[in-house]
């Protein structure tokens, strides 16, 4: 795996757009005529859509800029001692490519919520790469969202070739400053080996959710929440800790209830058998604690009195709260990002946010009198390191 991306990057580098087609035919069945998605193409699409997707598209588009708009950060500037000036700028990267997957679904979900944060953050310029059908269309919801979140360019190319596209530029495409977006093993490991040469999000590995329910929770509410995260990977792991040994059975028995009636049970079924599971714990700091230690992407608390438990959360991705609130709300149409740690790295990694959209520069003044009260020091720790030319970039400045 590693070789074979390393070897599509490296053609990409060396033929640019020739390569990009070759492996769009190779590997998704058709050579684009034209590798840039027009206008009048968005603008059909869009057309095409049903006017209440849209208006869901709409809405959801609304209520993630909503959120993200809070995330907005400020430089500042500091002239607190007499001949310092200091301070820390924000400033929005030039170019990202969004990466939005193809195959068997259409996701214009992880459009909204990939695009929207790069257009609060001020990126300059938003790419968008996905993979075409056989016959070089790109699915209409997708286009349809793509235009609602503000993108600026669209390209029908996919897999480990649109990465190096992205990072390395062709004749078409051009060159960004940072990947974003889910994708396939292939598109993750390109990733991988393009991290350096540009920036990118993570690697998301296989979705997860784990709930946490008391004896309060609704059993057919609890299966239906791991069924959801079941049906989109047979490798999607959903884990239940309960309290109730009685909600345990009936979670069981929903389980089994709710997968006939599912459009993709047979995923479902193959991924609850082996990455389903039903803990019981003692009590809920337990039932925490091991929510804590496995850090779950998605976590539900599904329990009395939900907002007191949220403080002894440390590890999650995304937390939801009470009874009422399914994942697929932040999977969707609530504003929180979906794009969120997986695989446990929500030990140490955050969702997708404005943050990632922006970098931040420091910058600093001194005058002339102030250098000469620091100069001792600056010399001190320049000589203790055996850096005499930082130590005679001072005295050189002294009278």
């Amino acid at each position: 795996m590693e070789g074979i991306v390393r070897g599509i990057l490296e053609d990409v580098r060396l033929r640019g757009d020739a390569a990009v087609l070759d492996y769009t035919e190779r590997f998704d069945g058709v050579r684009p005529e034209n590798l840039r998605v027009t206008a009048e193409e968005i603008r059909r699409a869009a057309d095409a859509v049903d006017p209440a997707l849209l208006d869901a598209m709409r809405e959801a588009a609304e209520n993630i800029a909503d959120f993200h708009r809070r995330q907005v950060r400020q430089g500042f500037i500091s002239a607190e001692k007499d001949g310092i000036v200091m301070g820390q700028r924000v400033l929005p990267l030039a170019c990202v490519g969004v990466y939005v997957p193809g195959g068997t679904a259409a996701y214009p979900s992880t459009v909204l919520m990939d695009v929207v944060p790069a257009k609060i953050a001020g990126v300059g310029r938003i790419v968008m790469v996905t993979p075409p059908g056989r016959d070089g269309a790109i699915p209409n919801a997708i286009l349809a969202a793509a235009s609602i979140a503000g993108v600026d360019e669209i390209y029908r190319v996919g897999g480990a070739q649109a990465v190096g596209a992205l990072c390395y530029g062709t004749q078409t495409l051009p060159q960004v400053d940072k990947i974003v977006g889910p994708g396939n093993i292939y598109v993750a490991t390109a990733k991988k080996q393009v991290y350096g040469l540009v920036d990118i999000d993570m690697i998301a590995g296989p979705s997860d959710i784990l709930i946490v329910a008391d004896e309060s929770a609704d059993a057919a509410f609890v299966a239906a929440d791991m069924l959801g995260q079941a049906e989109h990977d047979e490798l999607a792991a959903s884990v239940l800790v309960t309290t109730s040994g009685a909600l345990a059975e009936l979670v069981r028995a929903q389980l089994e209830a709710q997968l006939d009636g599912l459009s993709r049970a047979d995923i479902a079924r193959a991924s609850l058998l082996r990455n389903g599971r039903i803990l019981l714990a003692e009590n809920l700091d337990q039932a925490l604690a091991t929510a804590n230690a496995l850090a779950p992407e998605h976590l539900e608390l599904c329990v009395a009195a939900s907002f007191e438990w949220l403080p002894k959360v440390r590890n999650a991705g995304s937390v939801f709260l009470g009874h009422h609130t399914p994942e697929a709300l932040g999977d969707y149409f609530a504003g929180p990002n979906h794009t969120l740690p997986t695989g446990g790295s929500a030990r140490f990694y955050s969702p997708l946010s404005v943050d990632d959209y922006v970098k931040k520069s420091s910058f600093l003044h001194y005058s002339a009198d102030a250098l000469k009260k620091s100069a001792d020091k600056v010399i001190a720790f320049a000589e203790s390191e055996g850096l005499t030319a930082h130590a005679e970039s001072i005295r050189v400045r002294l009278p």
